[in-house]
């Protein structure tokens, strides 16, 4: 009996052990399709990382800085930094970008025009071009640094001229350093908050914490220089890119991961910031002037510029047909007027403004580009 027992015990053993095998076979099979799809996922993040990484080194070889650095609340800003001549017929003035641009967006088509006439100052903002990001994660901080900035340069007073985001941090210093203004001018500005306060998902996605950071370090790049032409002619639509503008502007810096985070946090937060800042824009006392398209497929027009012009006292809006979102490229005489008519010359800008729409009349670059049309929403409160 014992042997017996025995034997069955065995055989009991012996026929078990294959069928807990062919049972078992489908979870296996399942677990290393789970590795293997970790592992070429794992493989293409530090695919994408890679060429990020190389992309940004070549991007910072071909576009060095142009100018001088000075270490201003602890973020290194870079600046370009034209002395007054002896016979200035302009006062000092202040250029400030707007978003995924840097210095060379204003300077390569303004400077020339203004060489020998003024002192200028051209600057990164802080996070941008070769600037350091620093505290400076509001148009408020960002406007702070600008008037330290002027103090090191030696730069009391200036007229202060900001184009699209560069629009808010100009309203920010016009407010909060009213004894260093002596003008400001707003190009297709962005000021006011719009309706809805929608941005484009990928600014969202990329303020999120791990995960935004992965999105900036591995996919914003590539996608970023896929859609960078088509991105580029949509900003100037109706009018024509200027021929090698993208490359001579430096735009691909901000396709960097640092830079790429810096500008989706600034265009982020714009919307909960300029519900606080724009009821307080009354306070703006300095002569104004905002140059505007009606072709504008960036930003709401009809909200920010014509917002400026109903809230800061004595503004003027020069509202030109035909043109976009690029009035410093486009129509930089009229940007020269207005920074003239400022400074207190006798200058027809609403004249001015109609060469520029006979000039640009027949524009239709872009044409695919959707138009931007306030929602049909009610305006959130000013």
């Amino acid at each position: 009996m014992p042997a017996k027992a025995f034997d069955a015990q065995a055989c009991s053993t012996k026929t078990a052990a294959p069928l807990n095998y062919f049972r078992s076979a489908p979870y296996f099979l399942l677990m290393n399709l789970i590795y293997a799809a970790f592992a070429f996922l794992l493989a293409l993040v530090f695919a994408f990382a890679g060429v990020t990484r190389a992309g940004a080194w070549l991007i910072e070889r071909r576009n060095p800085p142009a100018g001088d650095f000075a270490d201003i609340g602890g973020a290194r800003i870079h600046y370009v930094h034209v002395p007054a001549p002896a016979d200035a017929d302009l006062p000092p003035i202040v250029f400030i970008h707007g978003a995924s641009a840097n210095l060379a967006d204003q300077m390569l088509p303004l400077r020339p025009l203004l060489e020998g006439r003024a002192e200028m100052l051209f600057l990164d903002r802080p996070g941008f071009g070769w600037s350091g990001r620093g505290n400076n994660e509001t148009p408020s901080a960002q406007a702070n640094t600008i008037a330290a900035l002027m103090d090191r340069l030696g730069i009391k007073k200036a007229i202060v001229v900001g184009h699209s985001f560069g629009g808010v941090v100009t309203a920010a210093f016009g407010r909060e350093h009213a004894d260093r203004t002596l003008g400001l001018v707003f190009l297709s500005p962005v000021s006011h908050p719009w309706p809805g306060g929608a941005t484009a998902w990928y600014y969202k996605l990329t303020t999120v914490p791990v995960v935004g950071r992965l999105f900036s370090e591995t996919l914003a790049y590539p996608a970023g220089t896929l859609q960078m032409d088509a991105a580029t002619t949509c900003v100037f639509s109706p009018n024509k890119v200027p021929d090698g503008y993208v490359a001579a502007a430096s735009i691909p810096l901000v396709l960097r991961p640092a830079a790429f985070r810096a500008n989706a946090v600034d265009v982020a937060g714009l919307y909960d910031y300029v519900l606080d800042a724009a009821p307080r824009y009354h306070h703006i006392k300095a002569p104004t002037v905002i140059i505007s398209g009606d072709r504008d497929k960036i930003v709401y027009a009809t909200v920010h510029s014509v917002g400026l012009a109903r809230d800061i006292p004595g503004a003027e809006l020069v509202w030109v047909r035909n043109l976009g979102h690029k009035p410093d490229w486009i129509a930089p005489d009229l940007v020269i007027g207005a920074i003239g008519k400022i400074a207190g010359k006798d200058l027809d800008l609403q004249a001015m403004a109609r060469t520029v729409e006979a000039r640009i009349a027949g524009d239709t670059q872009g044409a695919k580009c959707p138009d931007l049309k306030v929602p049909e929403a009610e305006l959130a409160p000013t």
